[in-house]
């Protein structure tokens, strides 16, 4: 195994946001949270179905592949809400770069000690929000707000890869290797 210490110095350090680009997040946001369980659970059975291997993280649901199935599921639910509560305390937060970071850093602690999630579906995760937003929500989520949203997700994933290399995440090869795959995945889909 090789620890990715690494990693996180050899991403640059995003964009920082632009006052008018909060004020787009906040005010696109609003209309979203509005809708929070209908919206995250699009986004959770979009990430389960377009990228079928982050159910290995979910053991209350991992085994379902019908999408009915999976939008009844209680478990399902609460895990969407609470997606959608942490992105809601990140955008009401969004004019603190350090309670932004202390948010997303619990979050990314937990995900990488508690449930072993590789960094890599951070990034799935905030590509199939934003496709899913836009789809759900296209009068609000235009060329403008899409490219704000773009900056915080980028924002988000800096913050999530510095946590784990902080934490020496490790990462075998095999690890790696999908990382790349899920990459090229995501690329082809965006592009």
């Amino acid at each position: 195994m090789e620890v990715n210490g690494g990693e996180h110095e050899k991403m640059e350090r995003p964009e920082t946001l632009m006052e008018e680009e909060r004020m787009t997040i906040k005010n696109t946001w609003s209309k979203v949270y509005a809708n929070k369980e209908a919206a995250g659970i699009a986004v959770l059975i979009r990430l389960f179905t377009s990228f079928p291997s982050s159910k290995q993280y979910f053991s209350d649901f991992r085994h379902m592949e019908d999408v009915q199935e999976m939008q009844s599921s209680v478990q399902l639910q609460k895990h969407a809400v609470r997606v959608m509560k942490a992105l809601n305390t990140l955008v009401e937060n969004i004019h603190d770069g350090e309670k932004t970071a202390s948010v997303v850093e619990l979050v990314a602690k937990s995900h990488a000690h508690k449930h072993n999630v590789e960094p890599v579906y951070f990034k799935i995760l905030a590509g199939v929000i934003l496709e899913v937003l836009v789809e759900a929500f296209p009068e609000s989520f235009g060329a403008e707000a899409q490219r704000a949203w773009s900056k915080l997700m980028d924002v988000v994933f800096w913050h999530v890869t510095r946590v784990y290399s902080e934490i020496g995440w490790a990462s075998t090869e095999r690890e790696r290797e999908r990382e790349r795959e899920t990459i090229i995945a995501i690329q082809y889909c965006s592009g």
